[in-house]
């Protein structure tokens, strides 16, 4: 991983920042592209937010990129660019909480600060056969004091790697590899034969369904594009026109009334609905969406569109997209 063995605090802070609540294999190919665009601070500082949400398109949790491009700014112009070399410096950096604190204080600095993770967290909840949920704040408490009396002061950022690496590749969420383990003698999880149990967590998300329609409307070889605003998903990406439903409907001429008509007063007569699509969908955290897109031909502007943003379809690659919308326009290009 190029982030290995890593020193220099903006690329350990960029690395962090793109895996949390990323795979790796997904983060790393972000990772080589971001170094290549913007190898220092300065320059994502003064880069232009679009195109910065446009290198970061599909890795989702966008909120994450608002956070970064927000720190690059703040780095430069009020720290001269400089890095906070002590963590709780780093703490008050946006976007950063306690785990990437630590990881760059540590593999930036060599700082004694424990990196607990998801990986060390399962490593210890096995090894110390701890029942305590993770998610829970006597768990926290518990599973942090343990990672500090672990700690190799002089040697910490070596010590959360291989520890991080450890949970990655032996000590993994399913089929772990204890037959070969090294810690298999002494690790009360395998005494116990509870390996599969461990960690515990405690809470479980609910799952939220939302139904999203997507109107694509085209006037002289243009298609109506809108940026979306802050307080839900994807905020400060671009989407079609948007029509959310409590569930799919119908999609009959009393459908498209209610929408075309009812809502942007556009007549009928005036529109040739040329496609509806196959039905999409999207697993977030803590969401499931369903997708549709309908494809509109206009014969003039709509007044409710007079003020927004018309772009050929060759100029829509430039602007940042939710992912289940790339892979429409990926399909319609094919």
């Amino acid at each position: 991983m190029p982030w290995k063995g890593e020193n220099d605090p903006y690329k350990i802070w960029l690395s962090e920042i793109i895996l949390q609540q990323t795979r790796v294999e997904q983060g790393w190919a972000y990772y080589e592209r971001f170094i290549r665009t913007y190898p220092n601070i300065h320059l994502l500082a003064n880069a232009k937010e679009n195109e910065v949400f446009k290198l970061w398109e599909g890795l989702g949790y966008y909120n994450r990129c608002r956070n970064l491009l927000f720190t690059a700014k703040y780095i430069v112009k009020a720290l001269n660019g400089i890095f906070p070399n002590n963590y709780e410096d780093l703490l008050k950096l946006k976007g950063v909480g306690p785990y990437t604190a630590a990881a760059i204080a540590s593999f930036a600095y060599n700082l004694p600060h424990a990196v607990v993770d998801g990986n060390v967290f399962r490593v210890f909840a096995r090894y110390y056969g701890i029942h305590l949920p993770t998610d829970t704040k006597e768990g926290l408490v518990i599973f942090n004091k343990i990672a500090s009396e672990n700690l190799a002061f002089k040697k910490a950022g070596i010590y959360n790697q291989a520890l991080m690496d450890f949970g990655a590749t032996v000590c993994k969420p399913m089929s772990p590899l204890c037959g070969s383990c090294v810690m298999q003698n002494t690790c009360a999880a395998f005494a116990q034969n509870t390996v599969g149990q461990l960690p515990i967590k405690l809470k479980v998300i609910q799952k939220k369904k939302r139904y999203f329609d997507y109107f694509l409307f085209k006037l002289n070889g243009k298609l109506w594009i809108q940026k979306r605003g802050q307080g839900d998903i994807w905020a400060g990406l671009y989407q079609f026109y948007l029509v959310e439903n409590d569930k799919i409907v119908t999609a009959d001429n009393a459908y498209y009334q209610q929408v075309l008509n009812n809502q942007l007063m556009i007549d009928l007569k005036e529109v040739k609905i040329t496609k509806e699509s196959k039905i999409y969908q999207q697993q977030l955290t803590h969401q499931l969406l369903t997708f549709r897109f309908f494809t509109i031909e206009l014969k003039k502007m709509p007044k409710a569109f007079e003020k927004g943003a018309w772009v050929s379809a060759k100029n829509l690659q430039k602007f940042a997209f939710p992912k289940t919308i790339n892979s429409f326009l990926n399909e319609l290009n094919d």
